[in-house]
């Protein structure tokens, strides 16, 4: 009875825990609806946003064959068959299910808290996949990291409408079911495996690390000895179903067969099946016979396999890497052949500074993590390692994929908080119970006074780490991950705060004040911005599918006004929007993203003429004052982002027209714009807009 009490008591322990580090990873991504109303963040998730909403007004079917017109002047998009429609479908199940229940709720609240309810789900799925790799202590020390690790954290705030939202728990979701699977051998668990990649799919491109992590993990497992016939049941499960289900999706298409990043299962596929039949026919043979057979069977089919691939590969039934995947292979790739690739700064590498950053205690504790698993090896702990090693080179080749790195930091560092804990605990004695004494006299490995001394010094340690680590989380979060970037805050010198809302003041304007078929031309980072709240046809926006595009809006920007004029009436651009931080001291402006510009704009024939080089000065700088390059002081985006600004005093003490973001004095004050006109400026002047002129009528 009293071990049924215990048990019982176990159990509600463990699922009190796990309930509290849901809320917790629920309500620590609610900083943002504290601080501010509840918007969506960034730039992707408003185009998401309006695509859910579209979904869940005018139906699945309307929506799989949205052709978008206010995308990509003159081209549109596609919708259906260029998205991952499972964060969509997600929430607009989510909502019908609310509305079926007479729970009245926006599909705006539903979006923006989306990605806090399935990070709780990830909480739980954690635990799930760290019990069934090492201990049920080391699952609930992992689900409570991950409730708040800021590398999770920054992509699933409350308005953090994005892919990576609930890609994460179907990533740990499908790792979990693969754990299941290679321990049962069941196809039931095969299934499942199937089911959660499928979702995986239709949520996030990044699915393309998971089948081909899983694929490794089998060939490691062949080349150890370790493949046995569970394996077989489990792999060949989910090539099968899962691989049948990712080709409904319309963006992926026949990838699965197609594309190079699918080829490592596709190969370990037919591995599979080779292996299998060697092991029969391994039971049905001499071993002078089999040995005979193996080697022919093995050179032919190597030396097939290798014939075909190429075949395949120089006739374009294969294609190859994309640019993208190289780039994680290379770092250097993206900056040397791909501009648009490299400008994004989610695709930079990571510092190292960034991973205390976003992980701080974890980063210690994660190879200790690593090496436990090393010293007991098993299959799933082969595959723990696998991850474990991969995600951190991926994420210190590109910043993006902390976003992967994060959970399996807090799986590992789960497992060494675990062990460590469990191993020093035991040995803290209490000195006042004599029972526990004598005890100790009659065992032969008794812990002694200075034993027990250290080791409650140690816990006592790591207690303090796991405080310092709940403390730092929650600073993070509050200060870097819970300021929406369309709504800036600033403290004052009397340290208020000051609230510069001038995206959503700019966006208001153009959708009041202009004809609702203009067509509005900026850099394409505020395109989905602009679609989703001015409502507003563009020319580029974040989906950067069409690199010919871009670059003709970067030769606009960085070409001379009337040179500027012809590409404008080319496009058919009526007002022009650029985005300027001088004034109030805001970086991430165009004109330090002018450079950028400069080299997308170059990277195609119709931009040869514009070289990067002209735009420094004479002495190698990249500078807006009066010894900055007069290519830089004459192009168009110069004069959008410092047109009047000569007249304006930003700091007591500077001159006019002081850029407070650049540090200097601007270079070219006294100018006039001959074929735009200033249409709108906001309140801090952090959005300015342009009105491109009409002809002048012939012969005038």
């Amino acid at each position: 009875m009293k071990v049924l009490d215990y048990n019982k008591r176990e159990s509600l322990m463990k699922w009190a825990i796990l309930t509290i580090a849901g809320i917790l990873a629920f309500s620590t991504r609610l900083f943002s609806v504290l601080r501010f109303e509840s918007v969506i963040h960034e730039f992707d998730p408003y185009f998401n946003y309006r695509t859910t909403k579209f979904l869940t007004e005018q139906g699945f079917y309307n929506f799989h064959n949205w052709f978008d017109d206010r995308a990509w002047y003159p081209l549109g998009r596609i919708i259906g068959g260029t998205i991952y429609p499972g964060l969509m479908v997600t929430s607009a199940t989510l909502y019908k299910m609310l509305q079926f229940l007479n729970i009245t709720i926006d599909i705006r609240n539903v979006c923006v808290f989306l990605a806090p309810l399935f990070s709780s789900f990830t909480a739980f799925v954690t635990y799930l996949l760290t019990k069934e790799i090492y201990s049920q202590g080391a699952g609930l020390l992992a689900a409570s990291m991950i409730a708040i690790v800021p590398g999770y954290i920054s992509r699933s705030v409350a308005g953090s409408y994005d892919n990576e939202g609930i890609a994460i728990f179907c990533m740990l979701f499908t790792y979990w079911c693969w754990i299941k699977a290679i321990k049962t051998g069941s196809i039931f668990w095969g299934v499942m495996v199937s089911l959660a990649y499928f979702y995986m799919v239709s949520s996030w491109g990044g699915y393309v690390f998971l089948i081909n992590l899983i694929p490794l993990h089998v060939l490691t497992l062949m080349a150890t000895g370790r493949f046995h016939h569970k394996i077989y049941v489990a792999f060949s499960t989910l090539y099968c179903i899962g691989t049948i289900l990712s080709m409904q999706i319309s963006f992926v298409g026949f990838q699965p067969v197609h594309s190079s990043e699918h080829m490592l299962a596709f190969g370990t596929f037919g591995l599979c099946q080779l292996h299998s039949l060697i092991d029969y026919v391994r039971s049905r043979l001499s071993k002078e016979h089999f040995d005979v057979l193996f080697k022919t069977i093995a050179s032919s089919v190597g030396i097939g396999a290798l014939i075909v691939f190429g075949l395949l590969t120089l006739s374009g039934k294969i294609s190859p890497w994309t640019g993208r995947f190289y780039s994680l292979l290379d770092p250097s790739y993206a900056k040397n052949n791909i501009p648009i690739i490299a400008s994004v700064s989610e695709h930079q590498p990571t510092s190292w500074s960034s991973f205390y950053f976003d992980l701080q205690i974890l980063v210690f504790l994660f190879p200790a993590g690593l090496y436990f698993c090393f010293s007991k090896l098993t299959d799933e702990n082969i595959f723990i390692i696998l991850y474990g090693l991969t995600s951190i080179y991926f994420a210190g080749v590109m910043v993006r994929l902390m976003l992967v790195l994060a959970p399996i930091m807090c799986v590992l560092s789960g497992i060494a908080m675990s062990h460590l804990m469990s191993k020093y605990m035991s040995n803290i004695v209490s000195s006042g119970n004599a029972q526990e004494q004598k005890k100790l006299k009659r065992n032969e490995r008794a812990v002694t006074g200075d034993q027990s001394a250290v080791a409650v010094a140690f816990v006592a340690i790591m207690t303090g780490l796991l405080i310092s680590y709940t403390f730092h989380s929650t600073w993070v979060t509050s200060e870097a991950y819970s300021s929406p970037s369309i709504v800036l805050s600033a403290k004052s010198h009397d340290g208020s705060k000051i609230i510069f809302d001038d995206f959503r003041e700019a966006y208001n304007w153009l959708n009041t004040n202009t004809p609702p078929d203009a067509r509005v031309m900026s850099w394409w980072d505020y395109g989905y911005q602009i679609t989703a709240m001015a409502n507003r046809t563009i020319l580029v926006d974040n989906n950067t599918w069409n690199n010919t595009h871009i670059s003709r809006v970067g030769q606009a920007m960085a070409s001379t006004e009337d040179k500027a004029y012809e590409i404008m009436r080319e496009l058919d651009v009526d007002y022009v929007l650029v985005i300027f931080g001088g004034l109030t001291g805001y970086s991430s402006d165009d004109i330090n993203k002018f450079l950028w510009m400069v080299r997308i704009g170059g990277s195609t024939a119709e931009g040869k003429n514009i070289k990067e080089q002209d735009y420094y000065s004479s002495n190698g700088d990249f500078r807006i004052d009066v010894e900055g390059s007069p290519t830089l002081l004459n192009c168009l985006m110069y004069k959008m982002c410092y047109y009047r600004f000569g007249q304006v005093y930003t700091e007591g003490g500077k001159p006019p027209g002081y850029d407070r973001v650049r540090g200097a004095e601007i270079g070219n004050k006294d100018f006039e714009l001959e074929t735009l006109e200033e249409a709108y400026t906001t309140e801090h002047w952090l959005v300015r807009i342009y009105k491109v002129k009409d002809l002048n009528n012939r012969g005038t």
